[in-house]
């Protein structure tokens, strides 16, 4: 068994603080059992998992979407999870045969998963297929509104006329859940993206403040016992 990696990162919208959150959409078939082993590393690196997508690219490729508790993930992130994975795969072989490893962020249009993403976007259009059927329906496509309970409210933008523009969707009913890119998300994504590289900015020289008084503190002992 051999794999090849690749590492993606791109700007994120902060996520809740909650890395213990469980998800509500999971995988299922080839993809859950990577899912198995995979999980408890990435958590026990600090990480959340996001989603675990197998398939045929270039052979096979297992790609794996992951980020830190605030929605962040840089690719020095990426080839963290990368390292620590490889081996535990190694071992425990989660697929037959070769196949390619790809570490990414979650991106900007970035699939809803746990109950406090679906609460973080609302306001942001959306596309959500069921696994268990509403109202006849699996597809819908509309303005995330909020949740209620572990239900998802969505504003239909093609709700026929005179039907009720409004619908819940349980969340653990749902096969995927996928923002839409749209101006107004990308901007946020930036937006957020500065901060998180401002606080990133600010925390570096913070520790570098901390280096020279500590640097200056044993200067300052060296010299009294001289």
């Amino acid at each position: 068994m051999t794999a090849s990696e690749a590492f993606q990162a791109e700007p994120a919208i902060p996520a809740a603080p909650n890395a213990t959150e469980p998800r509500l959409i999971v995988e299922a078939g080839v993809a859950a059992r990577v899912c198995a082993i995979a999980e408890p590393v990435i958590e026990q690196l600090g990480y959340r998992l996001v989603r675990i997508k197998v398939s045929a690219t270039e052979g096979a490729t297992i790609q794996i979407m992951a980020e830190r508790p605030d929605g962040t993930m840089t690719v020095e992130d990426c080839e963290t999870i990368s390292r620590a994975l490889s081996p535990v795969f190694d071992v425990n072989e989660p697929m037959d045969g070769a196949y390619r490893l790809e570490i990414s962020s979650p991106g900007i249009d970035r699939p809803l998963v746990r109950k406090s993403d679906f609460e973080n976007f609302a306001g942001h259009l959306v596309k959500i297929e069921m696994e268990i059927p509403v109202s006849g329906r699996k597809r819908f496509r509309g303005l995330l509104a909020g949740v209620d309970g572990e239900a998802a409210r969505l504003h239909l933008d093609d709700a026929a006329e005179g039907q009720d523009t409004e619908i819940m969707l349980p969340i653990p009913d749902m096969g995927e859940a996928k923002l839409v890119l749209t101006d107004e998300l990308v901007t946020q994504a930036l937006r957020a993206e500065k901060a998180a590289k401002r606080e990133l900015r600010e925390a570096k020289k913070e520790q570098r403040r901390r280096k020279s008084e500590t640097r200056s503190g044993k200067k300052a002992g060296l010299a009294a016992t001289r």
